[in-house]
């Protein structure tokens, strides 16, 4: 048994049922007509893990809690429709200071997404702290 269970079902044309460890359900659309296209998925699942990873990483550089984090993501296609770049733009509550950029690395360095990506589409990141 492996540790993450997906069954995903296409019945019929781009849309495809997912069922994650039988206890999540999502549909993924490659037209973007009946849900997400698999691009926009991935761009907000990049972010979804980020963000805790951006956070455990302030945590390991000596702050207890942060406050509110929000991450706008952009990301280029090239003419086959493949991700050619993203970017993050973070603005964060609290005030890191000097340690922003050591935060940003440790969030890089925790993040399973980012670890399964091709160099090329490492997220560029800027952070904006005292954001709130």
């Amino acid at each position: 048994m492996s540790d993450i269970e997906v069954e995903s079902v296409s019945a019929e044309g781009f849309t495809t049922e997912n069922e994650i460890d039988s206890e999540w359900s999502f549909v993924i659309d490659a037209l973007g007509e009946d849900g997400p296209d698999p691009n926009q998925v991935l761009a907000a699942d990049y972010a979804s893990c980020y963000i805790p990873a951006f956070r455990v990483g302030a945590q390991q550089e000596g702050y207890e809690d942060i406050g509110r984090v929000e991450v706008d993501v952009s990301a280029d296609l090239d003419e086959d429709d493949d991700l050619e770049y993203v970017g993050f733009d973070i603005r964060v509550e609290a005030s890191l200071g000097e340690d922003k950029q050591a935060v940003v690395e440790r969030g890089e360095d925790i993040c399973h997404v980012h670890a399964a990506l091709r160099d090329e589409l490492h997220a560029d990141i800027s952070v904006e702290d005292d954001a709130f």
